[in-house]
């Protein structure tokens, strides 16, 4: 805020103020202590006791007989001069008491000049990779404009409504004090007030909002002085950009925003006077709960502006003949809740809660709109399809069986938003007849065919639905003209989902979900989640194996054994005798994992899985052959973008800076922290080997997307948990689907089945219209393979040079 006010007009001469301010208060002072010099004078006369023998007869002759007319003068002349000790006695005493109080006031008034520094409560805005505000944090919400940014409409608005005289007083408006007494005075109750903005302003920033004889002085002495020190260009734009405006706003420019849906700039004749007149009660004048009383003060506001010639008498007609059109209130359609989420988190840790919610930071993330749109789509609809393989639940309430008669005449809350192509809103079940059902969704009607239930199992919509119900539907198309949707019936899914994209060059995250509705359950299960992983662990194991001299084309017997009482078995329950390593991993082999893990040792795995950045608390066991351990997305997937960058995996970023209010750099990631984790040979056999199961293994569906990709299923005993990790050279992802309670998704729900499309179906998006990209599996320096990974500086300085 401070620079809307470096041309303020400054005094250091602070008994400038003084002799101001006590001149005031005497001059008041002055016009008490004549009053009652006049009533001292008026019955200050007493009479001596010896006038009290000259009442025996009438009181004109005692008055003549006791005293002559020089006695008189005498007398006068004596009773006078008492008169005048008296009145010069009160008045020094009123002088003291005067300069006491302003003394005493004043000593703890602030000083109006730290408004140089002066900053309001801010916004913290977060931004996308490519400028978008996908976020913000805020105690109050407000948008701060310049002078030059607000319009002359509004200017005029506010200084009608709130102080006509502000251009001309100084800080205190004594005929509008005493225009507004009159008022007060006929209307028998407080209609006007005396306030001027300045007066105003100095109670918002400074002094409570007590009603007290000791605030209403200090608040026309702080007036004053900030008429001293700031023009009446600043003390306007302020004005603008502090009040509180109602639903959280602060300031003109974010009101027009709440209320309009437009800039400031963009205001008409009535929308900017219905502002001006919002700051007086924003509760009371509230225009989406009180409209009635908001048409009226707004029509007060406007005629106002007519009085002072702001406009003419026409356009003031013109503007009160039309309703107060509000923006309708948009339907929750947060991008990426949950990641602004973990940003919230980390901000607030590292900066401080006051910072981030009041200080106007600039937080420029990773995150890519494009991605984040597409994760949002593959997670929800994959979520719904899982759903409805499971069956329908019934409908989630009847109305008839609370009591409601009058379906028609029904109204959900949820209707009162905007209905959209492709949302999901609940509808209520009219009438049943043997063709379908009519249904009401908000003003519009629909008819539900047997068609559109038949994920259900049901032949007709008699069979499920009956009236008075109230499901879910999910809008197909819309006729406004006569007011008919078509609709597919819908419900909730218990079921919970996650997903996460990285880019492996950066390790920036361009895309998180952390569950199917984060207004229902703010818990992260990109982040948050520990679950077992199934056979997606199984890269790490054969990437230990390859470093210490395996091959792809190697083989190995896929047959029952058996580890001191631990005898693992495959997911067929067959048996395939001699297989290479190829086959074994592109099917899933569980037998060969082991075998393979028992090989290498389970001592020597745990340092890999150290170094490939997962730092979940795993048991040295054999089982984790198979995924035996808990551990995070979050985890699994930047684990994974170690393949296709050549063995090197960058530490997961959401930031790429943080400036201040100011514009100075907080904090910058050019490139997040590297670490090298294996060689670039080993790194690159893997990312061969890893194509297997697209290509003829257990994720053969991915080779929809028609170009080249790598990855893993997992599917955990029991299907409790199913995943699906994969990368193209430039993107790794990974999709997870489970129960928050670790219960089964079912018979065959396995990570082929019910992640990888979720997976496939994000891709598609991404990569729509994209040219192909192809890995690089040739050796990159030399064929011997190593079996320890070399000194991380070394490794990381020759792939930057190359």
């Amino acid at each position: 805020m401070g620079n809307l006010l470096q041309n303020g007009e400054s005094s250091s001469d602070a008994s400038g103020f003084w002799l101001l301010a006590s001149g005031f208060w005497l001059l008041a002072s002055g016009f008490w202590l004549l009053a009652s010099g006049f009533w001292l004078l008026a019955s200050g006369f007493w009479l001596p006791p010896s006038m009290s023998l000259c009442f025996n007869g009438t009181a004109v002759a005692a008055i003549f007989a006791c005293y002559n007319v020089g006695v008189m003068k005498m007398q006068l002349k004596r009773y006078l001069g008492s008169l005048v000790f008296v009145f010069l006695l009160c008045l020094s005493v009123a002088l003291g008491a005067t300069a006491g109080v302003l003394f005493v006031y004043n000593s703890d008034l602030p000083q109006v000049n730290s408004l140089e520094d002066y900053r309001p409560s801010l916004i913290t805005e977060v931004y996308a990779d490519d400028g978008q505000v996908i976020g913000s944090f805020a105690l109050e919400r407000r948008i701060v404009v310049s002078w030059d940014q607000i319009p002359q409409v509004v200017k005029d608005a506010v200084t009608s409504v709130e102080d006509q005289n502000f251009y001309e007083h100084w800080g205190i408006d004594l005929y509008g004090i005493a225009r507004a007494s009159i008022k007060n005075l006929m209307a028998g109750r407080v209609v006007e007030g005396g306030s001027t903005l300045t007066q105003q302003l100095s109670k918002n920033l400074f002094l409570t909002p007590e009603k007290s004889f000791r605030r209403k002085i200090q608040e026309a002495m702080l007036a004053i002085q900030i008429e001293r020190y700031y023009t009446k260009q600043q003390i306007l734009t302020l004005y603008c950009n502090l009040h509180f405006m109602g639903h959280g706003q602060y300031g003109f420019a974010a009101a027009a925003e709440y209320y309009f849906d437009k800039q400031l700039k963009d205001l008409n004749i009535e929308e900017a006077a219905l502002l001006a007149a919002l700051p007086r009660s924003p509760i009371n004048y509230d225009p989406v709960q009180h409209p009635e009383r908001a048409v009226m003060r707004r029509n007060y506001a406007i005629d106002r502006m007519v009085a002072e010639k702001k406009i003419t008498v026409a356009e003031g007609e013109e503007a009160k003949s039309h309703p107060i059109q509000l923006a309708p209130k948009k339907r929750p359609d947060e991008l990426a809740p949950y990641f602004v989420e973990e940003l919230r988190r980390y901000l607030e840790k590292k900066y401080g809660t006051s910072a981030v919610h009041e200080g106007g930071l600039k937080v420029y993330s990773t995150l890519n709109v494009e991605m984040q749109k597409a994760a949002n789509t593959a997670i929800r609809t994959g979520l719904r399809v899982y759903d409805k393989r499971h069956g329908w639940r019934g409908a989630e309430r009847n109305l008839v069986n609370e009591g409601v008669t009058d379906l028609q005449s029904v109204e959900l809350p949820d209707w009162k938003l905007p209905i959209r192509t492709n949302d999901i809103v609940p509808g209520v079940v009219i009438e049943v007849t043997r063709n379908g059902a009519t249904l009401k969704i908000g003003n519009y009607r629909a008819l539900l065919t047997a068609q559109d239930v038949s994920w259900t199992g049901a032949k007709a919509v008699s069979e499920i639905l009956q009236p008075g119900d109230v499901s879910l539907f999910m809008i197909r198309s819309m006729s406004s003209a006569d007011r008919k949707v078509e609709v597919s019936l819908e419900q909730k899914p218990k079921v919970q989902g996650s997903f996460l994209a990285i880019e492996p060059k950066t390790g920036e995250i361009k895309a998180m979900v952390g569950g199917y509705d984060f207004d229902d359950s703010k818990f992260n299960r990109t982040t948050q989640a520990m679950r077992q992983t199934g056979s997606s662990f199984k890269p790490f194991v054969y990437t230990a194996a390859v470093d210490n001299g395996l091959r792809p084309d190697d083989t190995i017997l896929d047959a029952p054994v058996n580890f001191g009482g631990y005898a693992p078995g495959n997911y067929d329950g067959k048996y395939e005798g001699v297989i290479t390593i190829r086959r074994a991993f592109g099917d899933s082999r569980n037998i060969p994992a082991v075998k393979t893990l028992a090989k290498l040792g389970v001592q020597n795995l745990i340092p890999y899985i150290r170094r490939f950045g997962i730092t979940s608390k795993i048991e040295p066991y054999l089982p984790i052959a198979l995924g035996a351990a808990d551990v995070t997305l979050q985890e699994m997937v930047s684990a994974y973008t170690t393949f296709p960058n050549d063995g090197v995996r960058v530490s997961p970023q959401m930031i790429r800076r943080v400036t201040d209010y100011d514009g100075a750099i907080l904090e910058e990631n050019d490139l997040g922290e590297l670490h090298d984790v294996i060689p670039a040979e080993t790194a690159r056999i893997m990312v061969d080997l890893m194509q297997e199961p697209v290509k003829r293994g257990t994720a053969t569906k991915a080779q929809e997307l028609k170009r080249p990709v790598a990855g893993k299923t997992g599917t955990t005993n029991d299907f409790t948990d199913a995943w699906f990790i994969g990368y193209t050279p430039s993107l790794a992802a990974g999709a997870w689907i489970g129960f928050d309670e670790k219960v089964t998704l079912g018979d065959k729900e396995t990570g082929g089945k019910a992640a990888l499309p979720m997976w496939i179906d994000f891709m598609q998006q991404v990569y729509k219209d994209k040219p192909l990209e192809q890995f690089d599996t040739s050796s990159p320096l030399t064929t011997e393979v190593r079996h320890t990974a070399p000194p991380p500086s070394t490794e990381i300085a020759k792939r930057q040079a190359q």
